[in-house]
């Protein structure tokens, strides 16, 4: 009897793992057939992106211990994938909001008083108006989460805010002109372009450091993964200093004269310089060249501004355009017309344009991509405050404007990322996680000399100098080759001496040099092996011949 009682038990147990190893087959033949979430009933369409690489082959391998381990890792690999894209579809959303008019409604007629009546009261809180009339024009700064606000009055008002909970931080009055300000790598330290030097100052308004090197500062500009400040004076010199060790890096000398425009290039750090002339050059802390020139305007610029992906940059100038540049080609993509001379542009983290002319400000949507007939948004400040500068906070729907009567802050549907990276830019962070955040930034710090305009490049193999002008000779030769099939010219000729330049010689060369299509047809033929010429054989011409006269043909 016990003797079947455990016949019993060792075949339910045998049936049980039979069961489950039919369940794994089931499971793991589902997540193959899912094929890396592209199956859009279960909702799994970003999980690709998680993906680990391609799956590995076990077709060759004889070992079964080994190929088992590698399919069971293969397999939790793919449901962490789908795991992490459940998650990303539950807790994120898909994408941000816009303004949707009804019927003929147009949206640029929409006023800030009929959005704020539409959303909720946390959004609601977001516009608002600081009334500082006799203290501006105000320049003004977000930090990367957009949670802190920096204020730089023209006369000498500095203050952090924590815009979102209406509290402020710090206030100070320096008593001097000021005409920039800019946060450093978080918002315990801010730098100012005073009168004479930049002055760095910590979250209470205590001055640190006075950078006596950078004389007459106009713009300041800081690169938070090289910790670089940069600044541009009235003589027209770019220096770049370390903030994390103190020491200068460099200083460039343009040549171009006085300069008030500079934007720093978010995908390569190169930094841009508008200059009085019309042109746009990019320089890097590497050469004492630019690194590019290119002439945009026919009058002095006023602002400029590159998108996320440093692949479109905006101009204005003061013929009243705003022209929209393709990085990667440098060449013109389309142009607008400002009813005034745009003071300052601004592109936000979905591709918002806005600018500011006057006391007006257009809201372009799309309007890197293809040319648009009409404006996104409108707005225009109360008493014909002139505006100075405009910033978008990011993660929010939120555009700052620094004016004449204070600061400005009007909802933007739309234009900030709904999802943001807590390891990139936490609006919610402890003390701990800043500290920790500053630490690990120190740590992945960027050298200056990996700023290039290509930072694909960084990482490749270097070629030799032969290699490279090998490269460029045969590059070269093409391009003449197809420029002088295009022509129908024929490639002309050195003039030679000392019995070299004989007529004859000079015809044969002639004969040689004369580039057509049939002749690069020919050649092509002639490369790949084709038998297009067919020679005649004595015997074929004998047999040509007839019989009477075949006996005085030549042997």
């Amino acid at each position: 009897m016990a003797i079947d009682l455990q016949k019993q038990k060792a075949a339910g147990n045998e049936k049980g793992a039979q069961q489950q190893l039919l369940h794994r087959k089931r499971k793991a033949t589902e997540i193959e057939q899912s094929e890396y979430g592209k199956d859009e009933s279960q909702g799994l369409i970003q999980a690709k992106k998680y993906i680990r690489g391609d799956k590995v082959s076990v077709k060759g391998i004889v070992d079964k211990k080994l190929k088992g381990q590698l399919r069971t890792k293969e397999r939790l690999f793919v449901e962490s994938a789908l795991n992490a894209a459940k998650v990303e579809q539950w807790l994120l959303p898909s994408e941000g909001g816009y303004l949707e008019p009804d019927g003929i409604e147009k949206t640029w007629n929409l006023t800030q008083e009929s959005i704020v009546r539409e959303v909720d009261i946390s959004s609601s809180k977001k516009s608002f108006d600081l009334k500082l009339p006799d203290l501006g024009p105000y320049a003004i700064d977000f930090t990367s989460s957009g949670r802190f606000l920096l204020l730089g009055g023209r006369k000498g008002h500095l203050a952090i805010l924590d815009w979102k909970e209406a509290r402020l931080l710090t206030e100070i009055q320096v008593r001097e002109t000021t005409r920039d300000v800019k946060f450093l790598h978080n918002e315990l330290f801010f730098a100012a372009a005073q009168k004479k030097y930049v002055y760095i100052y910590d979250k209470k308004g205590v001055e640190i450091h006075c950078l006596k090197s950078h004389l007459c500062p106009l713009k300041l500009e800081y690169l938070p993964h090289h910790f670089l400040l940069t600044t541009i004076d009235k003589a027209g010199i770019l220096r770049y200093q370390d903030t994390s060790t103190g020491h200068m890096v460099v200083q460039h000398r343009t040549r171009l004269g006085r300069c008030g425009v500079m934007r720093v290039n978010p995908y390569n750090a190169v930094m841009g310089l508008g200059h009085s002339n019309g042109t746009v050059t990019m320089w890097s802390p590497n050469m004492d060249t630019p690194l590019m020139s290119l002439l945009c305007h026919r009058g002095p610029l006023t602002a400029l501004a590159f998108d996320a992906g440093g692949q479109q940059m905006v101009t204005a100038g003061t013929d009243g355009k705003v022209k929209v540049f393709d990085v990667r080609k440098l060449q013109p993509l389309h142009s607008y017309f400002s009813p005034t001379v745009a003071r300052s542009v601004e592109i936000s983290q979905k591709g918002l344009l806005a600018v500011a002319s006057g006391s007006g400000i257009e809201i372009w949507k799309d309007a890197l991509v293809t040319k648009q007939p009409k404006p996104y948004m409108k707005h225009r400040l109360l008493q014909g405050s002139q505006v100075q500068d405009i910033c978008y906070c990011p993660y929010e729907d939120v555009l700052g404007i620094g004016h004449e009567q204070g600061f400005s802050s009007i909802l933007v549907p739309g234009s900030g990322e709904p999802n943001y990276d807590t390891f990139v830019a936490n609006p919610y962070e402890t003390r701990k996680q800043r500290r920790e955040a500053e630490v690990h930034a120190l740590l992945n710090k960027l050298q200056p000399e990996m700023i290039v305009l290509d930072p694909d490049r960084i990482g490749t193999i270097q070629r030799s100098a032969i290699e490279n002008k090998r490269e460029k000779q045969i590059v070269a030769k093409e391009a003449n080759l197809a420029g002088a099939i295009a022509s129908g010219k024929p490639v002309p000729l050195k003039k030679k001496t000392k019995g070299r330049n004989k007529s004859s010689k000079r015809h044969k060369k002639k004969q040689d040099n004369i580039i057509s299509e049939r002749r690069a047809v020919i050649k092509q033929q002639v490369n790949s092996g084709a038998n297009f010429v067919e020679l005649k054989t004595p015997k074929a011409q004998e047999e040509a011949l007839p019989r009477a006269l075949a006996r005085f043909s030549s042997k």
